[in-house]
């Protein structure tokens, strides 16, 4: 870099954005559970949202009503993540009812679970389908619409934002979830090489990585005080977390705020990842 670039500080002419007012996210998976925390807190902190989901429009329809109670614009959008043309569609629709799109949530995700032996390929093929090919589609529009958009100083230092909602199990193995496991591992490394590759573009990109927490999908691993008390062996905080630890983190990774961090999983985990059973026997 040549050196006259080379800044100890934030240009003097840098204005910071610490919340999202005039900006548009879509969120994936949206309609309930981690998805639905993040929306409202993204349209609590400014921002309008685009609300994907991929069945149950009334509760799709209820998460946009909740968001327009905050005074703040919102569409729902149905797709698949996993099939091309229906993301291309989800972003057509999303930037031509909000304008544009700023900050993307990579959320959508699910699970079918199996003793490796006992997994169908189809069900590996859904899952890395969704979880991670969906994360790229979705990731390659947000950039294309970020790159024809470009930067928008009076709105944030960033041309763009992209959250890639991966897993503790990026990193955990998880014995009898294969396909799930292994798609939150290529999240990671398709989060790190696009920040690598987009940040000269002012374009950031970076991972939230939930533990345990509280939503339908994971219900049967908290309802009963016997399930809560075997997860709470696994987090050293001592607590289940709730869907708003993850929207707090997802506001704080779309402002300006963090306008220096790229290419990081921040993991929301309680501690789980510190791998507890380890600490009486060290």
């Amino acid at each position: 870099m040549p050196r006259d670039e080379i800044q100890a500080g934030p240009s003097p002419n840098r204005q910071y954005h610490p919340v999202l007012t005039g900006q548009v996210a879509l969120v994936t998976g949206a309609s309930s559970g981690i998805g639905r925390a993040v929306a409202l807190g993204l349209a609590a902190a400014g921002a309008d949202v685009a609300v994907n989901y991929v069945s149950g429009p009334d509760a799709a329809e209820a998460v946009a009503g909740e968001i327009r109670g905050l005074g703040r614009r919102a569409i729902t959008v149905c797709a698949d993540v996993s099939q091309e043309a229906q993301v291309q569609a989800m972003f057509r629709d999303a930037i031509a009812a909000l304008g544009t799109v700023d900050i993307l949530v990579n959320n959508a995700g699910l699970q079918r679970d199996a003793p490796i032996a006992d997994m169908p390929l189809a069900d590996w093929n859904t899952v890395i389908g969704v979880n991670l090919t969906g994360q790229f589609l979705c990731a390659r529009e947000a950039v294309r619409e970020f790159l024809r958009r470009g930067l928008r100083p009076e709105i944030s230092v960033a041309a763009g934002k992209i959250i890639c909602m991966s897993s503790v199990h990026e990193v955990i193995p998880w014995a009898g979830h294969v396909n799930y496991a292994a798609s939150k591992g290529g999240i990671a490394m398709l989060m790190k090489t696009l920040a690598q590759e987009l940040a000269p573009k002012r374009i950031r990109v970076n991972s939230i990585a939930p533990g345990a927490i509280r939503t339908p999908i994971n219900m049967s691993a908290w309802e009963t005080p016997e399930a809560l008390g075997r997860l709470l062996d696994l987090i050293p905080y001592k607590r289940i977390g709730e869907p708003d630890d993850i929207a707090h983190m997802a506001v704080w990774l779309a402002s300006d705020a963090a306008d220096y961090v790229n290419g990081a999983t921040l993991f929301v985990d309680g501690g789980m990842t510190l791998y507890s059973a380890f600490a009486g026997n060290g």
